[in-house]
């Protein structure tokens, strides 16, 4: 099967698109008109078409598809923009704003199926989200795959610093200006700092110490790159559910939430299930131990009100090891992650 984008437009855009298809590595195939185009409607990774086209396309009842560029030379025309409606158009691009190499440039990056997106939730104060967030982080590295760790805690103090990363080079939440929309996957992974290894990279994008945190539409655009790249993207979320917070979780497969097996972590974290189950995405629980009363980790998952991922026992030299940033790639963190990681790629369960 041909598995080059599909491109339908007149001579007059075809130079600009074709040399912005060069630039951004990404080879497409022309297709003469909209007839033509049907055969490779469902088939092509992406579409492209001009203003005349998609309009075509509206009048030929093409179905709806995902990843549909529309290329301007300018704000289109009304009837365009209803045409680009009824086709499911991802975006328009005005070729004369040179971002065109930038989204085919995501194209090219982006492998079939997208990527996952996974949330880690604290059910209480100090309930240890952030060090299972970067641990799934590492697993997700460790496994040869690509990782985005996403900081939305802007009072947590910096996710950096659970990676023992403080000092590496790249942007942080208050270096970025953003204000939604698309970002480019290769302006995205050239600014942030990250780790390698094999064949894996792990970035990470971490909430400075001083400053302010992210925007609801900066958590959007920022997640939204890192699926459309392919990645695991985590989430580290606070459990106040702020407009950012709330960015990640709507668009999450999975949200996990970190639940010591202690009464009051029960108590409160009741209270943080309320309020994430109101957003329509598959939760489960992840109770960390020790119990000082003995209660049992689906005990503590059956009082919250969520089905139990998995539980984790304690972990001896855990807490140094946190505090000289190194984590530990063994031991009861390490396989929770696994699990959690497990559980995202299984699908996370119904929505």
């Amino acid at each position: 099967m041909n598995r080059l984008p599909a491109l339908v437009t007149g001579t007059e855009l075809l130079d600009e698109v074709l040399e912005a298809a060069a630039v951004a590595g990404c080879e497409v195939e022309r297709v003469p008109d909209v007839p033509a185009l049907r055969r490779r409607w469902r088939g092509a990774p992406a579409v492209l078409l001009d203003a005349d086209a998609v309009v075509a396309c509206a009048r030929e009842a093409l179905p709806r598809r995902t990843d549909v560029l529309v290329v301007t030379t300018g704000p289109p025309d009304p009837d365009v923009w209803s045409a680009a409606v009824e086709q499911g158009v991802e975006e328009v691009v005005d070729v004369s704003a040179g971002r065109l190499h930038e989204a085919l440039s995501d194209l090219v990056e982006s492998p079939p199926g997208g990527g996952r997106v996974l949330s880690v939730v604290g059910g209480c104060g100090g309930a240890g989200a952030t060090v299972l967030a970067t641990a799934v982080g590492q697993a997700v590295l460790s496994g040869g795959g690509r990782g985005l760790l996403v900081d939305c805690d802007p009072l947590g103090g910096g996710l950096d610093l659970a990676l023992g990363a403080e000092r590496e080079t790249g942007k942080r939440w208050s270096d970025l200006a953003l204000s939604g929309g698309r970002v480019p996957v290769a302006e995205l992974r050239s600014a942030l700092p990250g780790r390698a290894r094999g064949g894996g990279r792990l970035a990470f994008l971490s909430c400075a110490r001083t400053g302010p945190g992210p925007t609801p539409e900066a958590v959007a655009a920022v997640v939204e790159a890192g699926r459309r790249a392919g990645e695991t993207v985590v989430c580290d979320v606070p459990r106040q559910l702020s407009p950012a917070a709330g960015a990640a979780l709507d668009r999450s497969d999975l949200v996990v939430l970190v639940v010591p097996a202690r009464v009051r972590a029960c108590a409160a974290a009741k209270r943080v299930v309320e309020q994430v189950k109101a957003r329509g995405v598959p939760l489960h629980a992840v109770v960390r131990g020790p119990s000082p009363t003995g209660v049992h980790a689906r005990q503590v998952a059956k009082a919250v009100g969520l089905p139990l991922l998995t539980a984790m026992r304690p972990e001896r030299g855990l807490a140094a090891a946190l505090d000289r940033g190194r984590l530990p790639e063994r031991g009861p963190l390490a396989t929770a992650a696994r699990e959690v990681l497990a559980v995202l790629g299984a699908g996370g369960g119904p929505r």
